[in-house]
């Protein structure tokens, strides 16, 4: 059986794939190997800066399919009834780098590019409907505060708490990631969230504020922590593995989207910030209405070119979907696109897995580095002209809007009556924990007060829980550890 013949990137057959052009063959090496030249400087350059967060991930493609009518709500296409709409998922973890455990407990991302017929929409949300900070100006101090000290490379649990005790307002999302959905089974196993409030507009222009969530056709599952910490030593790729085996196997994971929808004016007199990510809407007063089903059924066929290359940013909108005043996700829609920009390229936009697969381009983008794509030579490159070019349309944009409160101005809004930190997290440990799931919470949070070194901040630790639940916090103060059973078993 012949075989081609192994080419440069220029497509000319080289000579050997095994052997370097020498002088004699013991002699030094000639810089004119082309070849050999051309294959070391592509080896070097094989990897592209990892993600600052979220670097450590897998996902797979599959489709998004509408079982529900909302086109009340949204006039977007992939929302309308009977709609089928191509869709790549990424899961990932938040602070770990490229190749640390899977199994770390850590928030997950949940990431969904929807390939649609108006464009590409990107919901990039995480296994938990709340997040540790309400805007984005925090960020990158949260972020280095999970990450490692500049100077010994290592993690540390003093600026970790350092962190969270001074930022009251990240007590909710604290609260679930020291629970059992901190370690969730696998990322078939996880719910997900677009975490932050969107919105939607109908046919008829009306605007309605909107939350997503997807409900995991597998269940919902937490990992003990005893068996989290085996196999971070012994699979640090569980969850990838896991993910790619199952479609493997024909065992197709699916998760049911559902959202809860709030009436335009109702923003304004809730009874706390409805843009606040620090903060879920209970379900009693937005109950759930059920989309569709997003199931993933084809894994990749290169990791790289289609997992680590694949870009997801809030700022990728659709006619129908627009944001919200949420002040993190109007800081998102900046950071997301400028990331890609520096980590993937100018074009990012343009490899197969991130351009739109259903839906045309026509803009006056021009060049940049790894450009190549281009209009025909005769295309006018500017707008507005006079010679067919495209022209924006905005009935066809559909853009959302809201109003202002008025002038400028550094400060979070206290205009709702329930606007406070602890509230909801107290919430959640009272009366959505049972009590064996409080018992291995109560364990959790012991463990991780005697990683605190620096008393002052150990102190702020006690009265951080204290605020959450006072009898918590006064468990927490008395080191009292509990004897509850390791396996969380189902969560529902």
């Amino acid at each position: 059986m012949s075989v081609p013949p192994t080419t440069s990137q220029s497509g000319a057959p080289v000579a050997s794939d095994a052997h370097s052009l020498t002088v004699g063959p013991d002699g030094v090496t000639a810089l004119s190997d082309r070849y050999l030249v051309e294959k070391l400087a592509q080896f070097n350059r094989e990897r592209i800066p990892e993600r600052v967060v979220h670097a450590k991930g897998g996902g797979a493609f599959g489709r998004f399919e509408v079982t529900h009518d909302v086109s009340a709500y949204t006039r977007a296409a992939l929302f309308q009834p009977g709609a089928v709409t191509e869709a790549l998922t990424r899961f990932s973890s938040v602070a770990g780098e490229q190749g640390s455990p899977d199994t770390w407990r850590d928030p997950r991302g949940f990431a969904v590019k929807f390939y649609t017929t108006e464009g590409n929409y990107d919901l990039v949300g995480n296994n938990t409907p709340v997040f540790f900070i309400r805007d984005g100006i925090k960020f990158p101090d949260f972020i280095h505060s999970q990450k490692r000290l500049p100077g010994s490379g290592l993690r540390d649990a003093d600026m970790q708490w350092d962190f969270w005790t001074l930022s009251p307002e990240s007590a909710h999302q604290v609260t679930w990631l020291m629970g059992d959905r901190g370690l969730p089974r696998s990322w078939r196993h996880m719910q997900g969230y677009g975490s932050h409030t969107y919105q939607w507009i109908n046919a008829a222009g009306e605007r309605f504020w909107v939350k997503y969530h997807f409900a995991s056709e597998q269940g919902v599952e937490a990992l003990p922590a005893a068996e989290a910490e085996l196999l971070a030593g012994s699979d640090a790729d569980h969850f990838r593995r896991d993910l790619h085996t199952a479609i493997e196997s024909g065992e197709h994971p699916a998760w049911r989207l559902s959202v809860q929808i709030m009436p335009y004016a109702d923003a304004a007199s809730y009874r706390f910030n409805p843009f606040d990510l620090t903060k879920v809407w209970p379900h009693a007063d937005y109950p759930l209405r059920p989309v569709g089903v997003l199931t993933l059924d084809r894994n990749p066929e290169n990791f790289f070119a289609q997992i680590e290359q694949a870009t997801f940013s809030p700022a990728n909108t659709v006619p129908g979907i627009d944001i919200s005043p949420d002040k993190m996700l109007m800081a998102r829609v900046f950071s997301y696109p400028d990331a890609h920009r520096y980590r993937v390229g100018t074009n990012h936009a343009e490899l197969p897995v991130n351009a739109p697969h259903a839906a045309p381009l026509h803009n006056y983008s021009q060049d940049g580095a790894a450009r190549h794509g281009f209009s025909p030579a005769g295309a006018p490159n500017y707008a507005p002209n006079s010679f067919g070019g495209p022209a924006a349309d905005a009935a066809a944009a559909g853009e959302g809007s809201w109003e202002n409160d008025g002038a400028l101005v550094r400060a979070a809004a206290t205009l709702h009556a329930e606007d406070d930190d602890f509230g909801q997290a107290g919430t959640l440990y009272r009366e959505v924990y049972d009590d064996a799931a409080k018992e291995r919470l109560v364990d959790t949070l012991l463990g991780q007060a005697a990683s605190i070194t620096v008393d002052d901040i150990r102190e702020r630790f006690y009265a951080y829980w204290t605020s959450v639940d006072a009898a918590l916090g006064a468990r927490l103060r008395a080191g009292a550890p509990s004897a509850a059973p390791i396996d969380p078993g189902q969560l529902g």
